[in-house]
């Protein structure tokens, strides 16, 4: 079955950084765009950025535009957020998450908190 775990999240002050990672398995990662979304307490889930399968493509919210990084390592099937210049509206569970065959798939989570 499709599998996304999330890790990498933490307590941070502002300004600092945090690298997520998303390991998969259950498909082919290789032929899939991934993404990554959020969700703040007591809001609605935000998209945040989007890879392309071969990682030649990325776009990001204007929210994290300039300091949000998305990558992939399709050798180890592995989804990475680089988060720098952190703000407390940051704070979110960060999720990754695919579209196969027309259905969304998430993984549970990371919790990401930008605090002083």
């Amino acid at each position: 079955q499709v599998q996304l775990v999330e890790s990498g999240g933490g307590l941070v002050q502002p300004g600092q950084s945090l690298r997520l990672s998303c390991i998969t398995s259950g498909f082919t990662f290789t032929n899939y765009g991934m993404n990554w979304y959020r969700q703040a307490p007591g809001k609605e889930r935000e998209w945040v950025t989007v890879i392309s399968a071969s990682g030649g493509n990325t776009y990001y919210a204007d929210s994290v535009k300039g300091r949000f990084t998305i990558s992939r390592d399709n050798a180890k099937n592995t989804l990475y957020l680089q988060m720098n210049s952190l703000k407390p509206e940051d704070t979110a569970v960060y999720y990754c998450s695919t579209h196969i065959r027309g259905s969304a798939y998430w993984g549970q989570g990371t919790q990401v908190t930008v605090s002083s």
